[in-house]
């Protein structure tokens, strides 16, 4: 993590983990694709760092 200055703002959260860097997504298994569960990985918006990218 890199040291702030004091007094700088906070950058923005990731709008698609809200700020987390992680997403679920659903697992599906079989031909009928049932739903098995949730798997938790890495948000590509932002590559886990939970912040905004710069446009």
């Amino acid at each position: 993590m890199v040291a702030r200055k004091p007094g700088a703002t906070e950058p923005a959260k990731c709008p698609v983990c809200n700020g987390t860097g992680e997403i679920s997504r659903t697992v599906h298994v079989g031909r009928k694709r049932r739903v098995a569960g949730e798997q938790t990985g890495l948000c590509l918006n932002c590559l886990g760092s939970g912040e905004a990218p710069s446009t």
